[in-house]
């Protein structure tokens, strides 16, 4: 299988899923630490309240207290999928699938230590992009999707440096493992190619800090390319099994966040964040020997923003409270847009705590729910002119536990 890299920087996510489901626009995993799930992760990249900084900007590290900062979080996700037909024409298979999404567990590490008052280091683990939809088996669709899974493992090390009181910066290198695998039971037989492989991708970013009460943090993560080798499982009409390869783009992003105390009980931020889709437009799976299988999926994906507002409150010096909202862009349309991955623009509403449960040690507590428009898709089930026509109604519930600690 192989994906054309200058149009599938995303393509190959749509069709696969991460040990989760994809929360944000595309296949991306917006939740990325625990504390920052009740602000819908406003202000990330200049909110800089604990380890997890690492992965949202770096940068931050240097604002952090103590020496060593370490954080883990799990994120626990509920996503449902449910396809409605209207006019599908597929003779094959019958039912609407049932739901496509089902419970996800995603674990995330982070860890910062000050080498000295300029330098700091940090490494985060966590898990970046993917999304995973499994479909009833026989269902009327299964000419189109039956179960699609990308899962990506990501390892970031960085490094900041304080310049100044107000500014530091920050740069990293992301070392990226990414696995996919999808099938369909089509009218000539079953498809499912199988591919891996891993790459190194760079983030950048640098925090303003004017004031005590004041941060404005800018962040940019870079495309990570990738040729994933593995197979292909197809049937003789499409060449029969055998390996197969995939050129493909995760999306690169940009972050600019606000972070300001408004007194010291209440604290608001924003973020705005671009990711550039556009680079999706056409996925074809093709065998070593450079020949297309027969097998490809059309995108035609554009490029999105993200905007988040939030608010903290602070009773006491134990107790931190936690909103925000969010509303997050699809880069899919409703010509193109697949079973495979049902997106749609999505709005979400958060609330979230924080307990102070020692000097140097805070538990969080988060949830989120995303709104999502209804999504239409009109797929083709190749090489028929059957098509699949309907509408999902799609919903994700969140909920996040994080513990950090300050050494």
């Amino acid at each position: 299988m192989n994906i054309d890299k200058r149009i599938s920087r995303a393509a190959v996510a749509a069709l696969g899923a991460m040990a989760s489901t994809a929360i944000a626009g595309g296949f991306g995993i917006a939740t990325q630490s625990g504390s920052g799930t009740g602000n819908a992760f406003a202000g990330g990249a200049a909110s800089a309240e604990d380890a997890s900084t690492v992965w949202y900007n770096p940068a931050g590290m240097a604002l952090l207290p103590g020496t060593t900062n370490v954080a883990g979080s799990l994120q626990v996700l509920r996503p449902s999928f449910k396809f409605q037909n209207t006019a599908s024409t597929l003779p094959i298979g019958s039912g609407d699938g049932g739901d496509g999404g089902d419970w996800t567990y995603i674990p995330q590490g982070f860890i910062a230590h000050k080498l000295s008052d300029k330098w700091s280091v940090g490494a985060a683990f966590n898990t970046p992009f993917g999304l995973k939809t499994s479909y009833d088996a026989g269902w009327r669709g299964q000419g189109i999707a039956l179960n699609s899974e990308l899962k990506t493992f990501n390892f970031n090390v960085s490094t900041a440096y304080k310049l100044s009181d107000m500014w530091s910066v920050a740069a990293g290198i992301n070392y990226q493992h990414v696995e996919l695998k999808f099938n369909s039971q089509t009218a000539i037989g079953f498809v499912e190619p199988n591919l891996n492989d891993s790459a190194v991708g760079y983030n950048f970013g640098a925090m303003f800090h004017p004031t005590e009460r004041t941060r404005v943090g800018a962040h940019y993560r870079t495309a990570i390319n990738y040729q994933a080798t593995g197979s292909l499982t197809a049937p003789a009409l499409l060449g029969g099994s055998g390996g197969a390869t995939a050129g493909f783009t995760t999306p690169d992003s940009a972050s600019v966040s606000v972070f300001h105390a408004l007194t010291p009980r209440w604290d608001i931020m924003g973020d705005v964040t671009w990711t550039g889709w556009s680079h999706s437009q056409r996925l074809s799976v093709m065998r070593p020997n450079g020949a297309f299988s027969g097998v490809g999926l059309t995108f035609n994906w554009r490029d999105t923003w993200r905007t988040s507002l939030g608010a903290n409150f602070k009773p006491n010096d134990t107790w931190k409270f936690r909103a925000g909202v969010a509303y997050d862009q699809t880069p899919t349309n409703d010509t193109d847009r697949t079973a495979r991955l049902p997106d749609q623009a999505r709005t979400w509403l958060a609330l979230g705590a924080q307990m102070r449960v020692s000097k140097a040690g805070t538990v969080d507590f988060g949830y989120a729910h995303e709104f999502i428009k209804d999504a239409s898709v009109n797929n083709v089930a190749v090489p028929t002119a059957l098509r699949l026509i309907g509408n999902f109604s799609n919903q994700v519930d969140i909920f996040s536990v994080q513990y950090s600690h300050s050494f």
